[in-house]
């Protein structure tokens, strides 16, 4: 079994973010970029279903600032090849234009299956699981939370809401959208980083050639904040009083 775990790095939401003069973007000059936190948690499990099975496990992003580093990363957490994916992607947000270039280093190097984050911040034409998947005519499981090697295939544990989850048994190609790793992600030491930092990164280059993209991104804003929180004090009799004449206030119970 090859496993590949896709990873991409987005821009620090936890930082300050403004509009670029376009409109449509946000001002990239400044940000911190990040691994998506939903590929951490793909790459641990491509790890784990590694440590547990014998699968081969290979790290693959697309190139660009701050690549190296993160796929050396991913090699002391445990991967065993690198690849960085050069590509003429001008818009990091162009879904279909990164399943291009990511189908075509996923035929080079020969994995059968392939994990990544269920979405990221920047996922606004689309997820790359999904369309991927479509790309390579293989089928997808979204929403992940476990991935085991069981016979000559997987089981995959996919969560819905109200708590409920399935178990799928599954054989041959396919794409995987984690959602949470079976165990949180490993803290790497520094002495693993400093050895990992000579690993030599694999290189593959692939000329992207997407259909006309299906939406195009006419603006973008940030949101505004909204009104302040009321904290309600009292007992329960006097604070229940208090919700009562703020619905009634809002109209949305009788008075």
């Amino acid at each position: 079994m090859h496993v590949a775990a896709i990873l991409r790095l987005v821009p620090d939401t936890r930082e300050e973010l403004e509009v670029d003069a376009s409109g449509r973007d946000i001002d990239r000059e400044w940000v911190g970029m990040r691994l998506s936190e939903f590929d951490d948690q793909a790459l641990e499990e491509a790890v784990l279903l590694k440590e547990r099975s014998g699968a081969k496990v290979t790290a693959i992003a697309l190139a660009g600032e701050g690549v190296d580093r993160l796929l050396q990363t991913a090699v002391a957490r445990g991967v065993d090849e690198v690849v960085r994916v050069v590509h003429d992607i001008a818009d990091s947000r162009d879904t279909a234009r990164q399943v291009e270039a990511l189908a075509g280093a996923l035929h080079r190097i020969g994995a059968d299956v392939v994990l990544t984050g269920v979405m990221t911040p920047e996922d606004i034409l689309g997820q790359l699981a999904g369309t991927l998947a479509g790309r390579l005519g293989w089928p997808v499981f979204n929403a992940v939370t476990s991935v085991a090697a069981e016979g000559d295939g997987l089981r995959l544990r996919q969560e819905y809401s109200g708590g409920r989850a399935a178990i799928f048994d599954v054989s041959g190609p396919v794409v995987i959208g984690v959602q949470s790793a079976s165990q949180a992600p490993r803290y790497v030491a520094g002495s693993k980083l400093r050895q990992a930092a000579g690993t030599p990164i694999g290189q593959e280059e692939i000329p992207t050639r997407a259909p006309a993209a299906a939406a195009a991104i006419t603006g973008l804003s940030l949101v505004e904040a909204g009104g302040q929180a009321v904290s309600l004090e009292g007992d329960a009799t006097t604070i229940a009083g208090k919700i009562i004449a703020i619905l009634s206030e809002k109209g949305l119970i009788g008075a």
